[in-house]
């Protein structure tokens, strides 16, 4: 998933910058156009990034919560088996 994040962001970049280089303008009017494609893609790149974060990050909880229920539960049965054996 990172490196399909990554990919993405980086033919964002590229193609944003070739799209400004080849287009026929006046030098202010391209540097106006890479400015503002500059400071877009950056956005976008924020964007996907806090995507991937929170992706990551509920996947962490998940993870973190089916493990402490697999801990209860395990205590749970040790309590049952020592319980069991004092019978």
């Amino acid at each position: 998933m990172k490196s399909n994040v990554i990919g993405v962001l980086a033919g964002i970049a590229t193609g944003a910058l070739l799209g400004v280089l080849f287009a026929p303008d006046k030098g202010s009017k391209t540097r106006k156009k890479i400015k503002d494609k500059t400071l877009e893609t950056k956005d976008t790149i924020k964007e996907e990034l806090d995507n991937f974060l929170n992706t990551v990050s509920k996947k962490y909880e998940s993870v973190v919560k089916d493990g402490e229920e697999i801990l209860e539960k395990g205590k749970k049965e040790v309590n049952k088996k020592t319980v069991n054996s004092k019978s």
